[in-house]
């Protein structure tokens, strides 16, 4: 499968959006601290009680809502196509001041999304999609890519390590909302 990656000047969030970013919780990962002055954190795996969807879109509108919550003018966004075809997508923020993870950060990019669809996953997509992150936000003078992620993303934890970045961060609280879930900041950086 050839999966092509091109940057969308003006991109159509509902079509950005018609690709799922839920996944299946199967396992949780908790957090464990690590003795090593290079890595802060580990994760240990244990599985869900009950296996359940999570798709984060249902709660927060997902992209067709971040026009009404952010001024996208700081953003870049991705599409992966096969054949034609959309199967995932990527959105880069750095130097928006409407985002408080790049506030007064101007060497840190955030990956705010990145969504591969069910049939296109484990195939090399998501990884094309974060290489063309990566070289979007070092062209733009960004030394360090953050990604967020809950401990209850397992295969978004696992994606995050095998392509170089680091658990930097595990915030317990982070999310009122939801309770049960642990955020997660990893961090890469960029040559």
């Amino acid at each position: 499968m050839i999966v092509n990656v091109v940057q969308e000047s003006q991109p159509d969030l509902a079509e950005y959006a018609s690709v799922s970013i839920a996944f299946e919780v199967r396992e949780i990962m908790d957090v464990i601290h690590v003795s090593s002055a290079s890595r802060g954190f580990g994760l240990t795996p244990r599985p869900a009680t009950v296996p359940y969807v999570k798709d984060y879109d249902a709660i927060d509108g997902g992209p067709r809502g971040w026009p009404a919550r952010f001024n996208l003018s700081h953003w870049a966004f991705f599409a992966a196509r096969v054949n034609g075809k959309r199967v995932g997508g990527a959105a880069v923020v750095l130097r928006a001041p409407d985002v408080e993870m790049v506030r007064d950060r101007p060497d840190v990019a955030v990956l705010w999304d990145i969504r591969v669809a069910p049939d296109a996953r484990r195939n090399g997509t998501g990884t094309t999609l974060l290489e063309a992150a990566e070289a979007w936000a070092a062209a733009h003078e960004a030394r360090w890519l953050e990604a967020e992620t809950q401990d209850i993303n397992a295969p978004a934890c696992r994606f995050y390590e095998r392509n170089g970045f680091v658990l930097r961060a595990s915030n317990p609280r982070a999310y009122p909302d939801l309770p049960d879930e642990t955020q997660l900041l990893w961090y890469k950086q960029l040559r």
